[in-house]
């Protein structure tokens, strides 16, 4: 069947008469924050103390936008007559967003999760100079990154928790004092004494026989079957 003359302008016009009637919906930023995606990409921060400065982010990073300085100190040997070492200091830590296309290859090759996706937006500037932050700010954009999503509840444990419990758990067996069992000199002396019949009283079972020396070996009463007289 022909489409009728007109029908694609009448759609078209019903679209634009359906949206003219609703109400339209601003969004008052800045003084409402809007809702942004778990996922978005707005700058990068940097946790600090797990840079190894292997420089892996500079390298890989298409545009070249990050910016690394660093020095080596000398660590003195843990133990007498063990040898020195050698460690990477950072010195600075800079990402240019002027330059940054925000691809993300620097936070997936960082073997030591030092970068992070964090959805700050807000860092316009004036000068386009001024959009290259050192590792003070990208620290301060670190305390914005959100927690991680749940894992899976059929999924394993990562090793690194795993890791930590295991040496959490050895730890604390070790400054444990050790535990005594309650009442076990009661325990130690109740089997030192004589094991009396049921329905013995103490004082029965404590209490000597008829034929018992009573009055001990170097008693002068002469026993059963001696004369009294010498």
């Amino acid at each position: 069947m022909a489409p009728i003359p007109g029908s694609g302008l009448a759609k078209g016009l019903a679209v634009t008469l359906r949206t003219m009637t609703k109400k339209s919906v601003t969004a008052q930023y800045p003084d409402v924050q809007p809702e942004l995606p778990p996922r978005s990409r707005g700058v990068i921060g940097l946790f600090e103390e797990n840079c190894t400065v292997c420089m892996l982010c500079a390298r890989e990073c298409p545009d070249w936008c990050i910016y690394i300085d660093s020095h080596k100190e000398t660590i003195p040997p843990a133990a007498p007559g063990g040898r020195e070492r050698s460690r990477n200091v950072l010195d600075r830590f800079a990402i240019d967003f002027a330059l940054c296309m925000y691809c993300g290859i620097c936070i997936e090759v960082c073997p030591f999760d030092a970068l992070f996706w964090s959805p700050e937006f807000e860092y316009a500037e004036t000068d386009i100079r001024d959009l290259t932050h050192e590792r003070d700010k990208l620290r301060e954009w670190m305390w914005t990154v959100p927690a991680p999503p749940a894992l899976d509840p059929g999924a394993e444990e990562p090793k690194e928790l795993a890791a930590a419990r295991k040496a959490a758990d050895k730890l604390a067996a070790q400054q444990t004092p050790p535990v005594t069992e309650p009442h076990a000199d009661e325990q130690a002396r109740a089997a030192e004494q004589p094991t009396r019949a049921h329905g013995e009283s103490k004082q029965q079972v404590d209490q000597p026989g008829p034929d018992s020396d009573q009055h001990g070996p170097d008693s002068d009463r002469p026993g059963p079957g001696q004369g009294g007289t010498a």
